[in-house]
């Protein structure tokens, strides 16, 4: 019988469901919608439901479950988008639906390892897989190595200061970057400076004949390119992969970050497309599944940046019981 790895990427607004081969290939996927209006639980017993049919009667010999946020055992911090989904014991839940051979890592790292083992990034060192969503966030990869931080935090850009003075921040309940250029805050800005809801992708849509809207997607991208920069500049990656919803934009997207950089940068790195788009943070949760770990590289734990005196993540995302 062939052994099957399923892997669960837990996101905003949607759930990615894919059951793959030991070479981590994706025999057949699923995506729910989150509800996330509808509570943290109904989301995991929706998933898990999906993923039993998706497995059409087989077992997996491991899962791998990609999650915002930083995974504790016994809560997930920073993790926001969903109510209720601080206070789940995300993987005692899945494992007791499948079995304990299950491990539970950060999105937006998860994608980094995916496209580090698969995608755009193999061979890259260091590499920087950048995500561009609802929320913003980097997987920094050195040595074959997804980093995980002292607190498993690093790449959280997100909460980067816009300037010096920038008096919202992390302390304060902030994510400034974020909030500033991420798909939600400009879909927010959007939808007040044209009068009528619009999401980030209607925005970049109306950008090309709108005046409003072009303004608002220059100077998003333009604030959001220094920061990339700053990053390549602080990191001196030969190679960083752009993933996440914005990117279904990737012809203004792309350029406009390529030429900050080209100007910025002393050595300015390849800019590429992530390899596996809208899927990279499935991959990843496969990428994480124990099942697999011997054959990817460890990506290290960690998500939207925790209080020192919390915990001290040093766990690896291949690790049953610690967070990514």
């Amino acid at each position: 019988m062939r052994e099957l790895v399923l892997g669960i990427d837990f996101g905003g607004t949607k759930v990615a469901i894919g059951v793959a081969d030991r070479s981590g290939t994706v025999l057949r996927q699923r995506r729910l919608d989150t509800e996330p209006e509808s509570g943290a639980e109904q989301v995991v017993s929706r998933a898990l439901a999906a993923a039993r049919d998706l497995l059409d009667g087989d077992e997996p010999a491991a899962v791998g479950v990609a999650s915002p946020g930083i995974t504790l055992p016994e809560k997930i911090l920073l993790a926001p988008n969903v109510p209720g989904w601080e206070h789940l014991r995300l993987r005692d839940l899945v494992a007791a639906e499948f079995g304990p051979a299950v491990a539970v890592g950060n999105d937006v790292k998860a994608a980094g390892l995916a496209e580090l083992r698969w995608g755009a990034l193999v061979g890259a060192d260091p590499a920087v897989f950048l995500s561009l969503g609802t929320g913003i966030a980097a997987a920094i990869a050195v040595g074959g190595q997804v980093l995980a931080g002292a607190n498993g935090a690093a790449g959280e850009i997100g909460y980067n200061l816009r300037g010096a003075g920038d008096t919202a921040s992390f302390a304060s309940g902030s994510a400034p970057l974020e909030e500033a250029v991420g798909g939600r805050g400009l879909g927010t800005r959007a939808s007040e400076r044209l009068g009528r809801p619009v999401t980030a992708a209607a925005l970049f849509a109306l950008s090309r004949e709108d005046a409003v809207a072009a303004s608002l997607v220059a100077e998003a991208l333009d604030e959001l390119s220094v920061h990339v920069a700053n990053l390549a500049i602080t990191l001196d990656p030969q190679r960083i992969a752009v993933g996440g919803g914005l990117v279904r934009s990737a012809d203004v997207v792309l350029p406009a970050l390529r030429e900050r950089l080209s100007h910025a940068v002393p050595f300015p790195p390849e800019l590429v497309a992530a390899h596996f788009g809208q899927d990279a943070a499935l991959r990843g949760a496969i990428a994480l599944a124990p099942f697999l770990q011997g054959e990817a590289p460890a990506a290290e734990s960690g998500s939207r940046g925790s209080n020192r005196s919390t915990h001290r993540a040093r766990q690896s995302g291949g690790s049953q019981e610690s967070p990514k």
